[in-house]
């Protein structure tokens, strides 16, 4: 089984992500960088389905661990960003 390195270096940095989300909301206990290290995590999950070959069968899991990834990133996005700035 050939793994593609690109496919690695993304699982492995959206694992660091994850793991930096988790920190800072223990040292900040505010919930927008553990939603942002959630959603790479979900990346990550796409990304190791790619790996292990779910990618080609599952289609559907694949674009809804995508979807779900960004639309955490989104949010998390939004409530720090522009819920803290538009007053």
């Amino acid at each position: 089984m050939d793994i593609d390195p690109e496919i690695l270096v993304n699982l492995i940095f959206c694992i660091i992500t994850l793991a930096l989300g988790i920190t800072a909301y223990s040292k900040m206990k505010k919930l927008w960088p553990l939603f942002i290290g959630i959603a790479f995590a979900f990346f990550g999950v796409s990304h190791l389905f790619t790996i292990i070959g779910i990618d080609d069968s599952q289609e559907i899991v694949m674009l809804v661990t995508r979807i779900i990834g960004y639309a955490l990133t989104i949010f998390a996005i939004y409530w720090y960003g522009c819920r803290k700035y538009a007053r």
